[in-house]
């Protein structure tokens, strides 16, 4: 059994990776804004109030985990906004920040914050997304989540070099375009399909391929 502990477990992937977990039997601790009716329901230990671009939010996230060990942490809390080029001004400049804040700083802080509870055979992944593929990128647009990505990509491969020596490893994982309320329920897969292959895939994660990009099917990504 490893203690799992997940943000922005509340809805969506998130809330599919809580209950993945959770039903084969590890411990898992979910860190979410505000809990909702279906994370209540699933029996799993939740706090609310992280926020994952709020460093004082994951200093309290931190001290409520007390001194327990972290064997796998899922980096999954996004935002996601759609800014247009001629159109980026005004709010559109502050979702644009907002993105870099949660999808970019938010996995770095809150791992950084997690560290001294990770031990040599922790797992790190981050929830990322192939829009953060510069060579994938063949249509443009979406300025703020792609930046967030690519930022966040390069993150986790930071992480896998400075995190070697402890014997920690990371993935940074794309879940497929996902049918939840962040993606105004459109795409190609359930949430629950994800989270399964997710599942594989983090269990999956090793020193030897750690800062690999991966779609949650297996394939490799291209950065």
């Amino acid at each position: 059994m490893s203690r799992v502990i997940i943000t922005g477990g509340n809805r969506g992937i998130g809330l599919e990776l809580a209950r993945g977990f959770h039903v084969r039997g590890d411990e898992v601790v979910v860190g979410c804004r505000r809990a909702s009716a279906a994370l209540s329901d699933l029996g799993v230990e939740f706090h609310e109030g992280l926020d994952v671009a709020d460093p004082a939010s994951i200093d309290r996230f931190s001290e409520a985990l007390g001194d327990r060990p972290v064997d796998v942490l899922v980096n999954n809390a996004g935002v996601l906004s759609v800014q247009r080029l001629g159109e980026i001004e005004g709010q559109s400049i502050e979702d644009i920040l907002t993105q870099f804040k949660v999808n970019a700083l938010g996995p770095l802080l809150l791992t950084q914050a997690l560290l001294p509870r990770m031990h040599p055979g922790s797992r790190l992944a981050i929830i990322t997304s192939r829009m953060g593929s510069i060579a994938d990128n063949t249509s443009g647009g979406s300025y703020g989540y792609r930046m967030s990505k690519v930022a966040v990509n390069m993150a986790g491969v930071s992480l896998a070099h400075d995190l070697a020596e402890r014997g920690i490893a990371v993935g940074l994982l794309h879940p497929g375009f996902v049918r939840t309320e962040m993606t105004a329920r459109q795409g190609n897969v359930d949430a629950p399909q994800a989270a399964a292959q997710l599942l594989e895939r983090i269990d999956e994660i090793r020193p030897e391929t750690s800062g690999s990009f991966r779609h949650a099917n297996g394939d490799p990504l291209p950065w």
